[in-house]
Parts: C-alpha cells; structure tokens; sequence
C-alpha cells in the first residue's frame, strides 16, 4: 500500500516537474525541474529495493550532470538570446526525423512495458545481487548498446566543442590595448560603488557623487530593469529617474544585441561559403 501511495505522488511531482521544465521560459527553472525529476526517480528506484541505482542516479546524474548543466548556464549567461539563423543546411530535417524516431521508441518501450511478461525483482537479481546483475546484463547481453552509448556520448561532447568554436574575426586585445582603450573612453577609474556618499548602503540605490548628481552608472542594469518592471522605486525623484534611465538604456542594448549577433551569423555563414 505504501508502495503505491509513493509512487502516485512521485508520479504527478516528477509528470509536473517535467512538464514545468520543457515549457518554462528561464533556463534555470528547467534545470531545477529537470533535478526535480531525476530525485524522484531516485526515490522510485529506492522504493523498488535497488538502492544502488538510487544512489547512481543522485550522484551521477543529480550531483554531476545537473552541476554541469548549471556550469554551462553561468557561462552562456540567462539572459543570452537564441540565434535563429540556420548555420547548419537541413538541420530542421534532422531534427523532425529524429523526432519521429524517438516517438517511436517510447511507443515501443511502452508497448514492452505493457504487453511483456513480468520477470519480477527475484528473477532478475538471481545472478547474485544487484550490481553483479546489472553489470552482467551491462557487460554481456547489452555490451553492444553500451559501446555505442559510449561512442555517441564522445561525438556528442566532440560536436559541442566544435559547434561552440568560433573563428575570431579580430586579433585578440592586449592588456596595453585594453588600458589605452579604457584611458581613451574618458572613464579611467572604475564605476562607482552602489550606495556610494548615499544615505542607505543598498546594491539598487545609485550612488551619489560628491557635487551631489546620481551616478547612473552606479546601478546594475539587471537590478534596475527588476525594479521599474515590479515598481520597487525609490521616493526620491532623483534616484528613481536614474533607475528608469539605466533600464531604459539596458531595453534598447537587448534590442539591439540580437541585430548583431544576426548580422554577426550571417557574416560568418558568408565567409564559410565563399571559403
């Protein structure tokens, strides 16, 4: 009876966290639905006396696959936009083809689930417990998948670091180049600390600067735009202007970064056919 109860509550959880992570907007949400889902796997695996897998799905794929899902998010950044230029010719072929043979084999991983006699837990850890049954099975009867698996997991991480190389266009800047460009745009010295000569030492209060002006270059832009789009202003004028100022200044530099990066694909796109 507890075993039932477990697994119908597991079930919705891990159907809902699914569900909340293929159609939610922002990437970390999916992340954590998606750790979500491999718990609760996890504790059916537990539920079901197969507490090595238990333990391989929290360590292997909670612990070290959903690290490197949120490693490769801190480097490409939430707020990056998607390029929508098709680099590749007939990936969108593909990619339905691949689709449609993936649907095929849940029906069929259903359809083995459903009509296939059941071997039962005594029958399939009769070889000698659990991690000696599956390594047998792993290593003997499913040897042939598993070096495939192993192989498309090694093109896969090799297609990623070619796909993700881009030629540069230019020739890497120095540091003396870096200090002469920061000397040249008329702001030697770092920004302002937020907070700064203000009454309140707050990371989304601008700072104030010895004449007594706002500093808009004091806030961070993300900050900013949080604050107007959740009308959590300031009641000093002043302050709340800037506020609005840098989001409006960070509204129209994330108009204008998909432009770029457009033009930037379309360039390198061009310089692929003509070499």
């Amino acid at each position: 009876m507890g075993e039932t109860i477990t697994f119908w509550v597991l079930a919705v959880v891990s159907v809902g966290a699914a569900l909340g992570m293929v159609f939610n907007r922002k990437a970390v949400y999916s992340a954590l639905m998606l750790g979500t889902v491999m718990l609760c796997l996890a504790v059916l695996y537990a539920v079901q006396d197969a507490p090595f897998l238990a333990a391989v799905q929290i360590i292997v794929y909670t612990g070290a696959i959903m690290m490197l899902f949120l490693f490769v998010l801190m480097l490409v950044g939430v707020d990056s936009s998607d390029s929508f230029v098709e680099t590749l010719r007939g990936q969108r072929v593909w990619a339905v083809l691949a689709g449609l043979a993936f649907a095929a084999l849940i029906v069929l991983a259903v359809g083995n689930v459903v009509f296939a006699p059941e071997a039962g837990l005594a029958q399939a850890t009769a070889s000698g417990g659990y991690i000696r049954s599956i390594a047998l099975l792993l290593f003997t009867k499913y040897v042939f998948a598993f070096e495939i698996t192993s192989a498309l997991l090694i093109t896969a991480a090799l297609a990623a670091m070619v796909l993700a190389h881009r030629e540069r266009l230019t020739d890497k800047p120095t540091q003396k180049d870096l200090s002469r460009a920061r000397f040249l745009s008329g702001r030697p010295s770092p920004l302002p600390g937020p907070g700064t000569y203000a009454r309140n030492n707050a990371i989304d209060m601008p700072a104030l600067l010895p004449d007594g002006s706002v500093a808009e270059s004091s806030v961070n832009r993300y900050i900013a735009r949080y604050d107007v789009e959740h009308d959590h202003l300031p009641e000093d004028p002043k302050l709340a202007e800037a506020i609005r100022h840098t989001a409006e200044e960070d509204a129209e530099e994330r108009d204008i970064e998909p432009q770029a990066e457009e033009a930037s694909d379309v360039e390198q796109t061009t310089n692929e056919v003509t070499k």
